[in-house]
């Protein structure tokens, strides 16, 4: 059989990745069967290397240095005294035009294992993993190409085995790549995964064996951003024990449209108290200290964050999003632009600790429509004016700007398919996309896994700049890269102890860390006679809820119709005697999730059918007829996939919540129990309306993605509520319709049979109405 070259790379590669296994070296040797070698300096900090790489130890003045290219000398990016600028650019005045493109991309999702299919999946030797008898910890035949013929050197995990495969894999990733070139370390990074359940492509990886914390509203609704410190400081750790050394984190996306799908990931409507967490956040994971310290608050504690998504994505047009090309648009009706810039510029780009500002941004997918003086719609990460002019000019960032995923890539058959997101610029090729976005003041294509359109990008501009030109461009943007790669201390040793790691990832001190935060975030909303705490042997009713069938739309699986129950029964059966009886019951709990539109503001079932697609999305229950709609959309256009739909209103157009069976279920409920009382909890991912069935319950507790537990132990009485709304509940869709995407608080709260008013920073406790340093310091003025 005939093998090309790049099949014959691949199992070169393989054989050098044995290799990494069948030497034991003594004297300074690491932890027994494993691939690197650590070398202790008494004056400096200890390196770690893979004798299979080819690297050895150069002694210097009794001092010792990893000799990364193998040339016999000291080089300036491998002297650790220096400052991690000099040593960068000593870095990128070596690098090929073929390494530092490669440096420029993210790879896509990267599972560890890898699975069988979809995102995330990939094959060994030619196999699926199960198909392929290789090791847990292996590289794929993708991983294993893309680090070696495309050079690159960031790479986003998602799923992993557990703490002790994801440290051997990431050791066999960094003894892959020290043996190749200039011995540059991989940069592993990862989307939030310090959160009870998995959602989307943006969180693929949460869940699992790791410390769980309230994140997005959840987080918000604690008010507190010395929690979101302790949270960043220890998930910083367990990134670190993970091989993460980038977190694709925070969101700092203002909140404002209600109806966002991702406003669930959000810290809320107040731009004071994003910023206040965002700085906390970043402090937590960015900062080290003492012996761990390298310079500037950077070291080996270190977690690089990438705060997200420049200049804010949260005021999508009808609340659709911009995964998809129905949501590209973010509008700003409200002329409220720059209050969206404030949790960066006040928050992500003014530290309190030593390393001043975050060290990456990626820009959203949306295009901030009407906001570049020259005229010019197109996706953030293409804009000049959105980057050069505001992010380096006038906020005066210098670090390193990613876009968001895929944004190169061209865009699905329909509106609704999730694929590329080239929005703005449907018509250029790839590579004139990668150059417009270089040229925007771009450093990195995230989602990207091949170099070939980023040197065609280079190509063009030195047709257009020169030679002398593109270089230096591409020389800044490497600097800007390597730069978050050294000062997290990658090039002196990149190595984990796996045993280590699992000791670290999900201890039980970190895990009552962020459970005790979990229920500082649920909201009590509603208790009426003081219903809680239900203490004392009683017996419950919990009905079971209809799960509709919902098409996945990161995988277009259809999920199969079922009732069940929402939480675990032996959980429930902890806290009291459960029946399935109403009759026999003390009082019911009905566990919801707040109204959902499965298809996200648009179909193609209406285009069909003679329509433009746009739908309205509902935040009720029941059945919604957007009257009060606008009579014209703000942005509309498509110039590949639609050309001849110029509006986007729904106006008049019917839906029903997906889940439109939870509303039944509670007033089912209540019809059953009599006079009994019923408690809802309700998961929600957004705000939404009460109206539809406060009046007919005693308590309401509202959480924001976290573990039911914690809401049972306000109930029980074990512990006692103290979030607070982090956005307002409205009192109806028409409201909805009418406040700006772009403008917190402008809508009319929702009052309750208690005089309550569902406001922002509402919430009660035993005694009532919470009121404290936090409504104080973050009330609305």
């Amino acid at each position: 059989m005939m093998l090309n070259s790049s099949m014959k790379g691949i199992i070169a590669s393989f054989l050098f990745i044995g290799t990494l296994y069948a030497q034991q070296p003594n004297g300074n040797s690491g932890f027994k069967d494993k691939p690197f070698v650590l070398v202790e300096n008494k004056k400096g900090p200890t390196l770690g290397y893979s004798p299979a790489s080819g690297v050895k130890i150069i002694t210097e003045n009794g001092l010792k240095f990893k000799d990364l290219n193998r040339n016999g000398k000291l080089d300036k990016y491998e002297d650790w005294r220096l400052s991690t600028e000099e040593r960068a650019k000593d870095i990128a005045s070596k690098m090929s035009l073929e390494q530092i493109a490669g440096l420029m991309l993210y790879s896509s999702h990267q599972a560890v294992p890898a699975l069988e299919s979809g995102t995330g999946s990939g094959i060994y030797r030619g196999k699926t993993f199960a198909q392929s008898g290789a090791k847990l910890d292996d590289l794929t035949d993708e991983q294993i190409k893309f680090l070696k013929q495309d050079n690159l050197r960031h790479i986003l995990v998602t799923k992993v085995r557990n703490a002790t495969i994801a440290a051997q894999w990431s050791n066999n990733v960094q003894a892959f790549v020290e043996g190749i070139g200039l011995g540059i370390p991989a940069n592993n990074s990862s989307d939030p995964r310090n959160k009870a359940t998995a959602n989307a492509e943006f969180d693929a990886g949460a869940g699992g064996d790791i410390s769980i914390w309230p994140d997005g509203l959840a987080m918000a609704a604690t008010f507190d951003p010395s929690i979101v410190k302790q949270f960043a400081e220890i998930a910083s750790r367990e990134y670190r024990a993970l091989g993460i050394t980038t977190a694709l984190s925070p969101q700092a996306d203002l909140g404002t449209e209600p109806r966002w799908y991702r406003i669930y990931m959000t810290l809320g409507e107040n731009a004071q108290l994003d910023a206040d967490m965002i700085k906390a956040y970043i402090d937590g994971f960015q900062t080290s200290t003492g012996k761990d310290e390298i310079g500037g608050g950077w070291g080996y504690k270190s977690v690089n964050a990438m705060v997200k998504h420049w200049p804010g994505g949260g005021s999508g047009e009808g609340g659709r999003d911009a995964h998809w090309a129905y949501g590209k648009y973010a509008v700003y009706p409200g002329h409220n632009f720059d209050m969206h810039l404030y949790p960066f510029t006040e928050g992500a780009f003014k530290l309190d600790g030593k390393t001043k500002m975050a060290s990456a941004v990626m820009p959203y997918y949306t295009i901030s429509y009407g906001q570049d003086p020259s005229g010019q719609n197109v996706g953030n990460s293409y804009s000049k004016y959105i980057i050069t002019d505001l992010l380096r000019k006038k906020y005066k960032y210098d670090g390193v700007v990613c876009t968001d995923w895929i944004i190169t890539h061209n865009e699905g058959s329909r509106p609704d398919i999730v694929q590329g997101k080239p929005w703005g610029v449907e018509k250029l090729s790839e590579a004139e996309r990668h150059y417009k976005a270089l040229m925007a003041g771009v450093d990195q294509f995230g989602g990207n896994d091949e170099v070939q359109p980023v040197i065609e990008a280079y190509k063009i501009g030195v047709k257009e700049h020169g030679e002398r030109f593109m270089r230096a461009r591409f020389e800044a943007s490497a600097v800007r890269l390597l730069k978050n790669i050294l000062q997290v201390g990658l090039f002196e040793n990149p190595y984990l102890d796996p045993a280590e790691s699992q000791k670290i990832v999900g201890n039980p001190e970190y895990m009552k860390a962020g459970y005790d935060a979990q229920v500082k975030s649920v909201v009590l909303l509603k208790n009426r006679a003081d219903v809680m705490p239900v203490s004392g042997k009683k017996t419950v009713f919990v009905p079971k809820i209809y799960y509709p069938a919902v098409k996945d739309v990161w995988s277009s699986k259809l999920s199969t119709p079922h009732f069940d129950y929402p939480v675990d029964t032996t959980l429930l059966k902890k806290y009291y005697a459960l029946t399935t009886d109403p009759a026999k019951a003390d009082f019911a709990i009905v566990f919801v999730t707040s109204p959902y539109s499965a298809d996200g503001g648009y179909t193609s079932k209406d285009r069909k059918a003679g329509g433009n697609g746009y739908l309205p999305i509902t935040l009720q229950y029941g059945t919604y007829v957007a009257n009060d709609a606008r009579e014209h959309s703000l942005a509309a256009g498509d110039p590949v996939i639609d050309p001849s739909i110029t509006d986007r209103s729904y106006k008049g157009k019917v839906v029903t919540a997906t889940n439109t069976m939870d509303l039944r279920t509670i007033l089912d409920t209540k019809t059953m129990m009599g006079n009994k009382p019923v408690i809802v909890v309700v998961n929600a991912s957004k705000p939404m309306v009460m109206g539809e069935f406060e009046k007919e319950v005693d308590g309401i507790l509202i959480h924001f993605g976290v573990m039911a537990q914690a809401a049972l132990d306000i109930i029980s009485g074990r512990k006692e509520p103290s979030g607070l709304l982090p956005v307002q509940m409205p009192a109806n869709m028409s409201t909805v319709e009418k406040q700006k995407e772009d403008v917190p608080f402008d809508m009319e709260c929702y009052k309750d049979t208690e005089g309550h008013l569902y406001n922002f920073g509402y919430g009660l406790n035993w005694k009532g109405v919470i009121q404290d340093w936090r409504t104080e310091k973050y009330s609305i003025r």
